[in-house]
């Protein structure tokens, strides 16, 4: 893998997000918890909503347009038949790193 170093995990407020610009579009870096992070598209697939607007809850997150939960471990939408692009992302010395190998092989697809 190669991680790439996004920000502090102190740059994320808890229970919000942070944007990250890529070839993919904005990824969101949700902070759900005191060191727990994942990495998701910022656009929600039903009406392409702004993810890290939204309300994280435990880990998940919901859909400031209309809604829509999504699970961040996997990206799968609660009840529904939508899901988002999620990315491995972690956290070392207090750092949050992104997998870079991760999203370079979801804009190739």
């Amino acid at each position: 893998m190669n991680w790439i170093d996004i920000c502090s995990i102190e740059d994320i407020p808890q229970r919000g997000a942070r944007l990250v610009k890529t070839a993919v579009g904005c990824i969101a870096i949700f902070r759900t918890g005191e060191a727990e992070v994942f990495a998701a598209s910022n656009t929600c697939p039903h009406k392409g909503g702004p993810l890290a607007d939204g309300i994280v809850h435990g880990q998940k997150i919901t859909c400031p347009l209309h809604n829509m939960v999504f699970d961040l471990n996997t990206g799968q939408a609660v009840g529904e038949d939508h899901r988002i692009a999620t990315y491995p992302v972690q956290i070392a010395d207090g750092r949050v790193l992104l997998d870079g190998d991760a999203v370079a092989k979801r804009s190739a697809a």
